[in-house]
This record gives C-alpha cells, structure tokens and sequence, in this order.
C-alpha cells in the first residue's frame, strides 16, 4: 500500500507538471505546437530509464560484481548466511531473497532487486573477515531492511520524476532563450536565431538541474541508509548493528562496490557532503544510539 500510494503521488506530480505547462501554452506565455508532445517525450525517457535500470538491476549486479548465488551451500558458512537470510526475510514479512556472496577483500553488502518479493542480497567473503557473526546478521538485517522498505522502488520513482522534471524543463528553458535571442535578431540584425542559443542553453540547464536532481535522490538515499540501520537494529539488535557500523568505520569504506550498491560508508564534507548517498558512519552510529537524535 505504501509503494502504491506512493506511486499515485508521483504520478499526480507528473501530471500537475503537465497541466502547468499546457495552461502556460494555451495562455500564450508558451509558444503552441509542442509542449505536450515534450512532455511526453520527457515521461517516456525520464521514467523509462530508471525504470530499465530497476528490471536488470539483480541481472547486472550478479555480472558486474561476478556474484555466486548460493543455490545449494557448498559450506557451513554459506548454509549460515542462506538460512540467517531465511529468517530475517521472515521476520520482515518479504519473500526469501537471493542469496549471493562474491569475493573481494573489502567488508560489504548490497541488496538490489525490482520489488520487494525479488530481491538479491549479497555480501563480499571479507565481510566475514572483519565481522564477527552477530556483526554479519545485522548487516544482513540492513539489507533486508532495503528490501522490505521498498527502497529500490522508492528511488526509482523518484529517479523518474526528476529526470523527467530535467528533460522537460531544460528544454522549456532554451526555448525561452532562443525565442529572446530570436526576436533581438529580428530587430537588429533582420534575420533568426539559428538555434544555437537553444542547443547552448539546454545543455547547462540540463547540466545545472541535473546536479539539483542529484543532490534530492542522495539526500534521499541517506534517509533511507538511517532507516536500514534502525531496520536492521530492530531485526537484530542495536548493539549488533553498531558494532558491524564500528568495524566498518574502522577499516573504512570498501572501494571496489559501485555507488548505487555500496551498502556502507560514503565520507564526505562540504559540498562533496551534498553528493554522498551515505552518510558519515560516526552520525549513523549516533543515530542509531540515539533514535531521537535530529538529522
């Protein structure tokens, strides 16, 4: 219900949107001819991406991080993480998720997966090696956490609607200029724009909004990283899940996990602080010892 409601919304955003801009074009501060199909030009493409990259998100991260899903345990480990899995999914109230582990040295985790009920969760063979197994439950109790909480989903969405919000706009945008330039060339120079001023102009507009764009999706990512932690907290324990955010802080983040599957620790201050999808692991062990702690 809460994916539903949520999709609604974004759905009434976009359409808002568009009826906006229709009333601007009807009112004449628009020219006619071609905003509605922009607009569904930039639905089409602002949501289409995210949304392709939702359905091969298990597909690419199980070829880019060569993970092995454990179908049969071939261990007493393996069997340890399949059924720890088991469990947590259970206690979340979602569907068993894959279960994979790739090797890398680097302490990490990620969950990823189209819905809820589909979900991968993978973990790196050095998170084994700087976690003891309590500490290793509760970083898998954060990625179910993920999974249940729709956050896939969510930032798909979300994704969409300001990519959607860039594409349109940019171009709204470099209309508005090249028509301003067109009519100075009318009465200066006797002859058109040649559509350069638009070109130029959409480009930054793109480039501008689209840094706006992303600091909303990781302002959002963090937010959801502070409700995974309490996730995994309330499927484990407080102190488990600190203790794995501890070692993690300890040996640093991982370096080889791509941002959009890194489960832990981005650093960052200033302005970098703004682009970091996670963050700081001294604020999220806080956080998580003190729930009431403002963000």
């Amino acid at each position: 219900m809460r994916v539903l409601l949520l999709i609604l919304t974004n759905l009434a955003v976009t359409m808002v949107l568009g009826a906006v801009f229709f009333a601007l074009e009807v009112s004449g501060v628009l020219p006619p001819g071609q905003w509605s199909s922009l607009f569904v030009y930039a639905l089409i493409f602002g949501f289409g991406g995210s949304f392709l990259s939702l359905l091969l998100s298990k597909t690419m991260a199980k070829w880019t991080m060569r993970v092995h899903v454990i179908e049969q345990p071939r261990s007493e480990a393996e069997h340890w993480l399949v059924e720890t899995v088991r469990r947590l999914s259970q206690r979340a109230g979602i569907d068993m998720p894959e279960v994979g582990i790739y090797d890398s040295p680097d302490p990490n985790a990620f969950a990823t997966g189209w819905n809820r009920d589909s979900a991968l969760v993978a973990v790196s063979t050095g998170l084994f090696d700087v976690m003891s197994r309590d500490q290793v439950e509760a970083v898998l109790g954060h990625e179910v956490s993920h999974a249940a909480n729709g956050d896939m989903v969510t930032l798909t969405l979300l994704q969409g609607v300001l990519n959607t919000f860039v594409i349109f706009v940019s171009r709204v945008v470099g209309a508005v200029v090249d028509a301003a330039l067109s009519r100075g060339d009318d009465e200066g120079r006797g002859h058109r724009s040649t559509g350069i001023g638009y070109g130029l102009t959409v480009m930054l507009a793109q480039m501008l909004l689209g840094l706006g764009a992303s600091m909303v999706v990781a302002w959002f990512s963090r937010y959801r990283e502070f409700r995974a932690d309490a996730g995994g907290a309330q499927l484990t324990s407080p102190h488990s899940m600190a203790g794995a955010l501890q070692s993690l802080r300890r040996v640093q983040e991982s370096a080889d996990l791509p941002q959009s599957m890194a489960a832990f620790g981005i650093h960052g201050g200033g302005i970098a602080r703004l682009f970091a999808s996670h963050p700081p692991l001294e604020e999220r062990i806080a956080r998580l010892m003190n729930p009431q702690r403002p963000g």
